[in-house]
């Protein structure tokens, strides 16, 4: 890969700002900006919404805010679907739930190190989208299969527009429901989601990057063959053994893994300043560097930094596992605390990424 991370900065997709220009001004303000993803101004910009589009059989639903499966619909388009399957336009992001993306697609982007995009996982919208019988799409066995291949040309897709915009670009997969495959209530369990997302992964074009918030389990993720992982690090507390020696190899091999060090919820972060959190993150990189005999400046070279979690509360809960996945509102009581947190924490990433680029000489 030609990106640098060098502990260059990024964050998630998802911002609970209702001002296209507030939002791209913050996500410009990184070293890496991405086009923000604003389910609060409208349904077509949630990113199940988004990565929807052009699937068979399924409806976006814009007045409660979900989308619907219909299995006889799916099995009428899909003749439709496979005539389509080798146009780019049945792949692009289009019309009303592009109105952000094309936005970003029109500022200078040429002039960053790197640019991102991100996708939603087929494994989190195999789960949210139901059908009419209220079950989630990723246990038919025949949906489940086009609906990874379909998320790889979508990601790929995307890149190669991105790619138009700068040299370095690359898109992630936002995949929060990983973390609902080590339970027995969801009946798609870790060696099946591990075998699939191998698969995903390895068809897709340019550096293959992975995000995941929830409940992370760390060698289970680096072992699904990204190149690029991102991950809510602020959670984890301290750097278990057995975590900073698969992380330690990762690296080793080239790996690039973006830590979501600084929290957005506005009371943790009251909790926190820029050098308390870069000495948590120090100190994941410290023992990392113990365990795979690995320097810690080439730990930092190695990683990118980024906010800890999606930036609504509402989304937050839902990956924690509450029921009705994938619903906001526009008009959730706190919005604009949520607002201020965010902005707030933007403010201490750009912080806490200096203190490692003076510290190992990075700039």
């Amino acid at each position: 890969m030609a990106l640098e991370a060098r502990c260059k900065t990024t964050a998630m997709g998802i911002m609970p700002y209702t001002s296209i220009d507030e939002a791209l001004e913050l996500s410009l303000s990184l070293d890496i900006p991405y086009w923000p993803q604003l389910p609060r101004i409208s349904f077509y910009q949630d990113m199940f919404a988004q990565t929807s589009q052009n699937f068979p059989g399924i409806e976006v639903d814009i007045e409660n805010r979900r989308l619907r499966f219909d299995t006889a619909r799916f099995q009428q388009e899909l003749l439709d679907y496979s005539l389509k399957i080798d146009k780019a336009e049945t792949f692009a992001l289009t019309g009303e739930y592009a109105s952000v993306y094309k936005r970003f697609l029109k500022a200078s982007l040429s002039r960053y190190h790197a640019i991102r995009g991100q996708i939603a996982g087929p494994i989190t919208l195999g789960f949210v989208t139901l059908d009419e019988e209220h079950k989630p799409i990723i246990y038919n066995a025949e949906v489940k299969g086009l609906l990874f291949d379909f998320v790889q040309r979508k990601a790929n897709a995307q890149y190669h527009e991105l790619k138009k915009k700068n040299r370095n670009a690359f898109v992630w997969i936002d995949e929060p429901g990983l973390s609902f495959v080590f339970s027995g209530m969801y009946g798609y369990n870790d060696y099946q989601a591990k075998e699939d997302y191998q698969e995903l992964l390895q068809g897709l074009d340019g550096p293959r990057g992975l995000h995941l918030c929830p409940n992370v389990n760390l060698p289970y993720l680096l072992q699904l063959g990204a190149d690029i992982l991102s991950f809510d690090a602020y959670q984890l507390g301290f750097m278990p053994k057995e975590y900073a020696g698969i992380t330690a190899e990762f690296l080793k091999k080239g790996g690039i893994i973006s830590w979501g060090i600084v929290p957005t919820e506005a009371a943790i972060l009251a909790q926190e300043t820029p050098e308390t959190l870069a000495t948590r993150l120090i100190n994941y990189w410290e023992a990392t560097s113990r365990s795979g005999k690995l320097s810690v400046g080439q730990i930092a070279e190695q990683s990118l930094l980024a906010p800890a979690k999606c930036s609504v509360k509402e989304l937050r809960q839902k990956w924690a596992g509450d029921d009705d996945l994938g619903q906001t509102s526009q008009d959730e009581p706190g919005a604009k605390k949520e607002v201020r947190a965010v902005n707030k924490a933007f403010g201490y990433l750009r912080e806490v990424s200096g203190i490692p680029k003076d510290r190992y000489d990075l700039e």
